[in-house]
């Protein structure tokens, strides 16, 4: 029980990073994006790169997926976003359904459209190194996960908190008419949230990737409407939500799979997800107003 415990907590982390930049972008520009899951997806191809082609350091695979990411989100924002701020919400979402096209047909020319994998022997101390912790066993790739995703968490949490670029974002989800007037660069802030969102899904990329050590050019997909869900699940603007919401998904997965048939673990996180939003329509920490890294 405890080991699937930790199987859950492991997975469900990615799901929760992967919800919090979902949340921070709709937190603060209000419109969603259906090119997450392929930002995710480049994350994860930057990281079977590096450990095929140049050295197998997880460090370096984080910071370098960050970084294009990064860069990555900063493009979708201005061209998905940006030229289209006074047009319809349904034509900037129609525009970043088509750069996901785009994405998922570049990966297939230039990876193939076949599953890969990184050689075991380059992630061997990782995948199948453990250590005992009170009785049970756990990797150290579950070990790095989970640090490196709560790491990622704590860090957002204070960046919006506790900064004040941090204060701006939060400023411009409440009113970007009054920021702008107030100073803030609106369009600039835009940018970096949606950049900053991006790069948590490509961090999360790395770390499933690694995970699973399987890579395919459609791997973002259903990821990224797990994500999406998770997101709306906590309540869509609130970020210990899309956390808690992410964990909670994981850890039914996990069980499901133990104590049911892994065929179906989607199928019991969706029908958890529905239940949850029957029960409290705006999600388990569901709020009006402006994105928050608090509860309430």
């Amino acid at each position: 029980m405890l080991e699937q415990l930790i199987n859950g907590l492991t997975q469900g982390s990615v799901y929760a990073l992967l919800a919090l930049g979902f949340t921070i972008i709709f937190g603060t520009l209000r419109m969603v994006t259906f090119a997450h899951g392929e930002v995710f997806m480049g994350g994860a191809y930057v990281g079977l790169t590096l450990f095929t082609y140049l050295t197998p350091s997880l460090p370096l695979a984080l910071l370098v997926a960050a970084v294009v990411t990064f860069i990555m989100g900063a493009l979708i924002e201005i061209i998905a976003f940006r030229f289209l701020r006074n047009a319809p919400h349904f034509s900037s979402l129609l525009v970043t359904i088509g750069l996901s096209v785009i994405l998922i047909n570049l990966a297939q020319l230039i990876f193939g459209p076949e599953t890969r994998s990184i050689p075991p022997a380059l992630i061997e101390d990782l995948a199948f190194g453990e250590i005992q912790i009170f009785g049970f066993y756990v990797t150290y790739l579950q070990m790095a996960v989970l640090g490196v995703a709560i790491a990622m968490m704590v860090a957002t949490y204070f960046f919006i908190e506790h900064t004040p670029i941090g204060l701006a974002i939060r400023a411009t989800s409440q009113d970007h008419e009054a920021a702008y007037a107030m100073g803030v660069n609106v369009n600039r802030i835009f940018t970096l949230t949606f950049a900053v969102g991006s790069m948590m899904g490509g961090i999360a990329g790395v770390l499933i990737g690694l995970y699973y050590n399987v890579f395919y050019p459609t791997m973002g997909i259903l990821l990224g409407i797990k994500a999406f869900s998770a997101s709306v699940v906590g309540g869509l603007v609130s970020m210990p939500g899309a956390i808690i919401a992410g964990l909670t998904i994981g850890v039914i997965e996990s069980f499901a799979v133990d104590f049911w048939n892994a065929s179906y673990r989607h199928l019991v996180a969706f029908v958890f997800m529905i239940i949850i939003l029957v029960i409290r329509p705006a999600g388990i920490m569901g709020k009006s107003g402006p994105m928050s890294g608090r509860g309430d």
